[in-house]
Parts: structure tokens; sequence; C-alpha cells
């Protein structure tokens, strides 16, 4: 027989946790299914971020990834929230009670709150994973205040590494790296680009490898240029890879509307207010928050207020649907 709850959130990070206080201290004793298909580890991208100096509450250096996802579980715990490190495999939204399964376990759920959130894409270099914050970043405005008066490399070639280095350019001189010399950035974000003086182009070099100091952390790229395919170092205090993001929705094609790269779109659907932004996807009495539906901010805390998004609503579609 499945185990049935009123609210079950599949994911966590600061979405899905937030999610499931709001839900919790509302008496609705959420269900957090944290892993999530395999999509990265419970908790998000923050367990792989070692330095958090722009959530707000944590003054004085700021607050270790691990230890700011650990105290949210720990508070949506004490409002009757319960959390399971369980990868979601599959899910039916075409009918309530709607039906969630791992591996060993069926659930239903009369609300379903999707907190899967995204991916950064990465070159696909060995070991680089091991190297996220560790000279390795994929978030400019999350890291690039540790960059003051230093040199950075961006890697990438659209409209995300060009964001990203113009960012930059605030605290470091920025080398951007393409294997190409075509762009797919728009021609007002290269404008904008090449007119900064703080930013260089190092074009056709495709990354092998990163430099690593003695300590481990990286230190720069090895590339080959892609046409004379002569080798080089770039060095650098850090490296920044912007190529884009991977929404972790494999689980819901076909269930819920998404826009074409993927993101869970989010709006006055299946009874929403109109005219107003919200957590309501295109199935109703199933809602979105964080990175799985935003691909603008990508920022901690907006998935976290987008969390408290998605429970007070999930909250009163309860409340006019029953359950």
């Amino acid at each position: 027989m499945a185990e049935h709850h009123k609210v079950l959130v599949i994911g966590s990070g600061p979405a899905g946790d937030t999610a499931a206080l709001y839900t919790g201290r509302a008496n609705l004793k959420p269900m957090v299914l944290a892993g999530f298909g395999k999509g990265g580890p419970p908790g998000g991208q923050l367990m792989l971020t070692s330095e958090i100096e722009n959530f707000p509450g944590f003054p004085n250096g700021g607050i270790d990834g691990k230890e700011l996802m650990g105290r949210m579980q720990k508070q949506a715990e004490e409002f009757g929230a319960t959390f399971k490190m369980v990868d979601v495999e599959r899910v039916d939204f075409s009918k309530r009670p709607f039906h969630v399964s791992t591996d060993d376990t069926e659930y239903t759920a009369d609300v379903v709150i999707v907190s899967t959130g995204a991916r950064s894409r990465l070159l696909g270099v060995p070991g680089e994973e091991k190297l996220i914050s560790r000279g390795l970043h994929t978030c400019a405005t999350c890291d690039g205040a540790f960059y003051k008066k230093k040199k950075v490399i961006v890697i990438g070639g659209g409209d995300s590494a060009m964001e990203e280095g113009n960012y930059l350019t605030h605290f470091a001189d920025v080398a951007l790296v393409h294997r190409r010399e075509e762009f797919r950035a728009s021609k007002t974000m290269l404008d904008r680009c090449f007119k900064n003086p703080k930013m260089t182009f190092k074009l056709n070099e495709q990354p092998l490898s990163y430099l690593l100091r003695p300590n481990g952390t990286v230190r720069g790229i090895h590339v080959v240029n892609t046409k004379t395919k002569i080798e080089s170092d770039i060095e650098a205090d850090g490296v920044f890879i912007a190529i884009g993001h991977i929404p972790n929705t494999d689980l819901f094609k076909g269930q819920l509307k998404m826009n074409e790269d993927g993101y869970i779109i989010t709006g006055p659907w299946a009874g929403g207010p109109d005219g107003h932004p919200s957590s309501y996807t295109s199935v109703a009495g199933v809602f979105a928050c964080g990175d799985v539906q935003d691909h603008t901010y990508r920022q901690a805390i907006t998935a976290a207020g987008s969390g408290c998004m998605a429970a007070i609503d999930a909250e009163r579609w309860l409340g006019e649907h029953g359950g």
C-alpha cells in the first residue's frame, strides 16, 4: 500500500527546505524526498559551496554551504517536516492523489512541490567536480567578490559568459576563453564586453585540464589552440565556467509544461491568480520553486523566497480543494 502525505516535496536545497518549513508550520507534516533522480546532491548546489557571503543573516565571513543547508533542514524538521535522502525514480501527475515512486516505496500526495533545482554545465574535464569552490566556480554573483584586484578566467561564448565576465570586472581583470572565434552571445552583450577595458579575449582555445597549486586549488587552465594545435597554459587566480545550466526536470517530461530549455513554467496555471507571479504549474495541485523554474536569478535567497511562495500557494490550494 502506498504511503500517503498531504504535502510531498521533491528535492531539497534552499527552495525545498523553505517550502518544508512553511508547510510544516502550517501543520501539513510535509515529506521531503531530498534526492530527485540523481540530478545532484541532496541539499542542492550549496552542498558544493564552501563559503556563502551573500545569504542574509551571516556576517563576519558568511557560512559554509553544508552548514547552511543543515540548519535549514533542522529548522524544517522542528516544525514537523520529515526528510528522506532517497532519489525519486518516477512520478504520475495524471490524477489525484499524485503518485511518486522511489526504488523501494510508493508515495501518494494531495499536493506536490517540485524543488529539484538545476546543475551547472561543466566542461567534462576529468576531476573538475572536485575542484568546485577550490578556485573553480560556476557563479560570478556568488563568488566574484573573493577575487578583488586579481585575475580570473571565464570560459564560454554565450550571453551567460558575457554577463559573468562583465560582472566580474567589478572585482578583477578577466580573460574570456572561448573555443571558437564566433560567439553565441547577443551583439549587445558582445559590444559591452569588447568595450570593457578590464576584459581580454582568448579565442580558439579549448580547455584540456586545470592547472593546480600544491594545495590542490586551481591556478589556471591548460588549453590547445583549435587552429594551430599548439598547447599552452593560461594562468589566473580563479576560473569561472559559464556555459549554462541544466534544469533537473527529466522526471517531469510529459507531466509538466516546460520551456524550450527544460525549465518548468510557473504562472497563472491551474486556477492560479491571474496576472500575478506564482508557483502554480500546468497541473493543478503541483507547484514548483527554485532553480528548476528560475533561469534568471539562480540565487540561494531567491530560491528560498520561491519556496515560501510554493508553500503558501499549496496551503491555500489545499484549503480551496480539500485534502
